[in-house]
């Protein structure tokens, strides 16, 4: 246990609001960050403040910066509904002077996070650490069931990893199946037909946006759910998914995508499976935001997987 604290930075306290108000307890007065509070933590926040993948595949930076600022909304939020939930703040992994790494060593906290039996919640940075998120799931339990909510796919064949590799990275290396990946909520006009055809060519699922509204969203990844019976779950949500409308501070802004409150519920749905293990949030961009509106989103995501547990 004490390796963790050794490769990642404490939280900023300054980031946990206090309302001071006993009528009216924040999140921020509650969240546990000692180490010696570790090992009796249901769920477990850790940031990785990083977007060189982003950079490396041509997006525009910013996304470094998400991990704070997206505590800095979530601590804000009150506690109804949290209140028997021990909920621990590791802090953020150390960024190390290669992309990869940083991912060798975010893999590493999260196996080591996932094997003492803690639920993880990762906040990015960009979303090539769904690389080092889902493979550290997979070496810690085994069989994992991986759904990728993004208007990309990301299986980029490009030979230097970036923020558009990391699940062709996941599939080549045999830490998740074909048949157990589900690119959710894809846009045709952002990909090409090429990795379409990869993705169907090697028996992994796909719903574009428009498939999964007409079958309704919850409705969709209920069935996947029931016809997968899986025992480990990972969400990956790339907040790029989402329509600028509602989540303006992005790496990738998209002009028609899900709502925001599509995506609680969908946060929500994943709350409620026991079996979902970990929740990563990514591509969220501080310096694009309007009124901490993506923020403010990534946080009442946290909040909604949370409380439906």
């Amino acid at each position: 246990m004490s390796q963790l604290f050794e490769v990642t930075t404490r939280p900023n306290a300054d980031l946990f609001f206090k309302k001071q108000d006993v009528n009216d307890p924040r999140l921020g007065e509650t969240v546990l960050s000692a180490p010696d509070d570790y090992p009796t933590a249901d769920i477990v926040i850790l940031g990785c403040p990083q977007d060189e993948g982003v950079k490396r595949n041509g997006g525009r930076m910013g996304a470094a910066d998400a991990p704070d600022e997206i505590r800095r909304c979530f601590y804000k939020l009150t506690v109804n509904g949290l209140e028997q939930l021990k909920l621990f703040d590791l802090g953020n992994t150390i960024i190390q002077s290669t992309l990869e790494e940083t991912h060798a060593l975010q893999q590493q906290i999260v196996r080591q996070i996932i094997s003492d039996g803690k639920t993880l919640i990762v906040l990015g940075g960009g979303n090539d650490i769904s690389y080092p998120d889902c493979s550290g799931l997979a070496q810690a339990v085994g069989e994992v069931l991986t759904f990728n909510v993004d208007s990309h796919f990301d299986v980029r064949a490009d030979t230097v990893r970036n923020s558009g590799t990391p699940y062709r990275q996941l599939l080549e290396e045999g830490f998740i199946k074909p048949d157990h990946f589900y690119e959710m909520g894809f846009q045709p006009f952002a990909n090409s037909p090429i990795y379409h055809r990869y993705i169907e060519d090697i028996g992994a699922h796909g719903e574009s946006l428009q498939h999964l509204r007409s079958g309704g969203v919850i409705q969709t990844f209920t069935g996947i759910l029931e016809y997968a019976k899986p025992t480990t779950i990972f969400w990956g949500l790339d907040l790029d998914v989402v329509t600028a409308a509602d989540a303006p501070g992005v790496s990738a802004p998209n002009p028609g995508g899900l709502t925001g409150d599509e995506l609680f519920h969908i946060a929500t749905l994943a709350g409620k499976q026991p079996q979902s293990r970990l929740l990563e949030i990514s591509e969220v961009n501080p310096q694009y935001d309007i009124d901490q509106r993506t923020c403010r989103l990534a946080a009442i995501v946290m909040y909604a997987f949370l409380s439906a547990r």
